[in-house]
């Protein structure tokens, strides 16, 4: 797939935690900004009520989400 090279800023605190994830779960930063983009865009495109129900959801079951972490 095509890579589009980009320029941004961020605050240094959320670059200095993006470097560090990086570099604990093996991954280049590239791969991360792409991943958390492309999370961002579904996440923005679902329609908001089908993410209130989710998010009721998530809430409602949290104890059980806990357990099952553990």
């Amino acid at each position: 797939m095509a890579s589009v090279k980009i320029s941004s800023k961020v605050e240094e605190k959320v670059w200095d935690e993006l470097r560090e994830f990086a570099a604990e779960s093996n991954q280049s930063i590239s791969g991360l900004l792409t991943e958390a983009i492309q999370e961002y865009l579904l996440r923005r495109r679902i329609r908001p009520e089908v993410m209130e129900h989710l998010e009721d959801s998530i809430r409602d079951n949290e104890e059980l989400g806990r357990l099952l972490a553990e």
